[in-house]
């Protein structure tokens, strides 16, 4: 029996190729794994115009014949005939972006100068009209030399126009394979030249977001406007959230001394006032500061803005052995680190992978924001070094950069030593810019208020009430002058970890907050409000803030200290426990929280002794 003719569907991701392709085969369709290989193949019968049937295969969206993982690969395999169990196609269905033809045309061009039969399937030109864009598809297959069917892939637009190209093009001999600039530059530049010529008509957008990249991308201009953005976004987080917070912490404060009037003295007292209310209280403040962040992060997100960024780091990336397609999971590792290393599943390199995964907790998330905080506000004074420029948001950029840096350096040397392998390289397709949606940022906002305000109901809660338990038993007779929490359960143990950490200018109520902490790092900010509620007999040093208590018992670089061991240690049992998942052993769990707490401990230390050394 003679085998069915077999066409490929090739192109970038994103082009909407397994939409054409459900679109020619409809129910026809089957999965499989390409011998010796994870990559399933995706095969359909394709009914022909004069009847006859054939195969369709629809192969991994690839941006080069260039492969940098498995499913290029494989790709690549299959368009040179080299892939074991598949045949060469007959013929190749080339899905491109209408709406993107600058990039989707690059490789286009290498795949017509395969010899291959050929046919450009011009999809979503819908969507690229809607947008203002007006093609002509004759000019773009003269110049291609090849045909070109415009195509609506999920209403079926052009598909039996494109069916009967298929037709014409099995009656076609596949040629040699013409030789390619080894100049990518070249290449992309001729790309951009046919896109062009194809235009009829463009909308002032589309102009406008090319004027706008060739400033924001730029490799000067680009990377001085990144940084300016993060670094008012991090002075923004304490101009602009002081006065919320301070309406937060006088309601705090008010129900506070509410339940201090309304219960009577005594245990339960105690657990409400000084357990509850006064560690839960202590974190929730900080929600102004944190919507604040995450506010700039979708902007940045929903303006498009945020895929330039990934390609201005790409360049600083692939100087520490990582490629582009780590930007992003590390980018989520500022909001939480847990989603952030799930994103690394995208990642095809498995050491490469590794490596983002081991140091994606070394992104500043918003649960050190809390602690970032309530530890700047005490010692950092609130004045400006320079005309709207305050110094309380310098040492906050100063820390999130910290991180980054520590980040960059930490996949450097893994990549030299325990993740070793070639780095590999990455592209990426701008969206065009647009306004935010005043709707879906506010709905972004809450939910990101909503998903704090439970982990402060539900982990902060428990842990502090756990915390509140250990520092009130056994109890100490008022009278006798000894301090509660040095004779608590929880003081005891402080004071036993108290003797590893005090070299690097840590005391005894920090080993406390240590400890709950590894819960989730607010739980921090809230093990120090309920010790020092607890620990505080004056009644009238009820009413300090926890700023207030804390330089009062600080040394200016203890509070340093206490801020770079932050930068660093790996305080989340959640981020712990989901890498463990995503390795599939405890190995790199362990080897991963080994490394965080030694930078942490000598960096805190090295903080300390230099500030000392100061006399700051």
């Amino acid at each position: 029996m003679t085998a069915l003719p077999l066409i490929a569907l090739v192109g970038n991701p994103n082009a909407g190729k397994s939409a054409l392709f459900n679109a020619l085969t409809g129910a026809r369709q089957k999965t499989g794994n390409y011998p010796g290989v994870t990559v399933e193949r995706h095969a359909g019968r394709l009914i022909l115009p004069d009847g006859r049937p054939a195969e369709l295969v629809d192969l991994p969206g690839t941006y080069s014949l260039e492969p940098t993982s498995p499913d290029e690969q494989v790709t690549r395999d299959v368009i040179t005939g080299v892939q074991a169990g598949e045949r060469r196609p007959d013929a190749l269905v080339i899905v491109v972006d209408a709406g993107n033809l600058d990039n989707h045309l690059r490789f286009a061009g290498e795949l017509i100068a395969q010899g291959i039969p050929a046919i450009i399937a011009l999809n979503m030109i819908d969507m690229a009209e809607r947008d203002g864009l007006t093609l002509d598809p004759e000019r773009l297959s003269a110049d291609l030399g090849v045909p070109v069917i415009p195509t609506v892939a999920v209403r079926k637009r052009g598909v039996e126009p494109l069916k009967d190209e298929m037709l014409t093009l099995l009656g076609k001999v596949a040629t040699s394979p013409r030789p390619l600039s080894d100049d990518f530059g070249a290449r992309q530049r001729q790309a951009r030249a046919i896109a062009k010529a194809a235009i009829l008509k463009e909308a002032p957008a589309r102009a406008t977001t090319q004027s706008i990249d060739r400033i924001v991308l730029h490799p000067v201009a680009g990377p001085i406007i990144l940084a300016a953005l993060l670094f008012v976004m991090f002075q923004a987080v304490f101009a602009w959230a002081t006065p919320f917070a301070d309406g937060l912490d006088a309601g705090v404060s008010a129900i506070h001394d509410a339940a201090l009037a309304a219960l009577p003295p005594g245990i339960f007292r105690s657990f409400v006032a000084d357990g509850l209310i006064a560690g839960v209280g202590a974190v929730i403040v900080f929600l102004p500061q944190i919507l604040i962040l995450f506010a700039f992060i979708l902007v940045l997100e929903t303006t498009g803005y945020m895929v330039r960024a990934a390609f201005l780091m790409d360049r600083l990336m692939a100087g520490v052995g990582l490629s582009g397609r780590a930007f992003i999971p590390l980018l989520s590792s500022f909001a939480c680190a847990v989603p952030g290393i799930m994103a690394t599943r995208t990642i095809e390199d498995p050491k490469d992978r590794l490596t983002t995964i081991l140091i994606a907790p070394l992104m500043t998330c918003s649960a050190r924001l809390p602690v970032y905080a309530v530890i700047i506000a005490a010692f950092i004074p609130a004045r400006n070094v320079l005309p709207g420029i305050g110094l309380q948001g310098l040492v906050l950029f100063g820390l999130y950069l910290g991180g980054i840096v520590g980040a960059l350096v930490a996949a450097l040397a893994l990549r030299r030593t325990v993740t070793k392998g070639r780095g590999m390289g990455f592209m990426m397709e701008m969206p065009r810019y647009q306004m935010p949606i005043l709707k879906n940022l506010l709905l972004g906002l809450w939910q990101r208020a909503w998903v704090f305000l439970k982990r402060a109901g539900t982990i902060i809660a428990v842990t502090t009430m756990i915390l509140w338990a250990l520092l009130n038993f056994p109890r100490v007779d008022p009278a006798s002058g000894v301090s509660q929490v040095d004779h608590s359960i929880a003081g005891h143990i402080a004071n036993g970890l108290a003797v590893v950490v005090e070299p690097i200018g840590f005391n005894r109520d920090i080993s406390l907050a240590l400890i709950p902490a590894m819960a989730a790092r607010e739980v921090a900010v809230s093990a120090l409000a309920t010790t020092y509620a607890i620990d505080n007999q004056d009644e009238s040093k009820r009413d300090q803030t926890l700023g207030e208590r804390l330089k009062g018992s600080w040394s200016l670089p203890t509070a340093l200290a206490f801020l770079v061991w932050f930068v660093f240690a790996p305080q989340c049992i959640s981020t712990i426990a989901v890498v463990r998942r995503e390795t599939n052993g405890w190995r790199w769990p362990l080897f991963m929280v080994a490394y965080l707490f030694a930078l942490a401990y000598v960096g805190a230390g090295a903080t300390f002794w230099l500030a000392t050394y100061l006399g700051l």
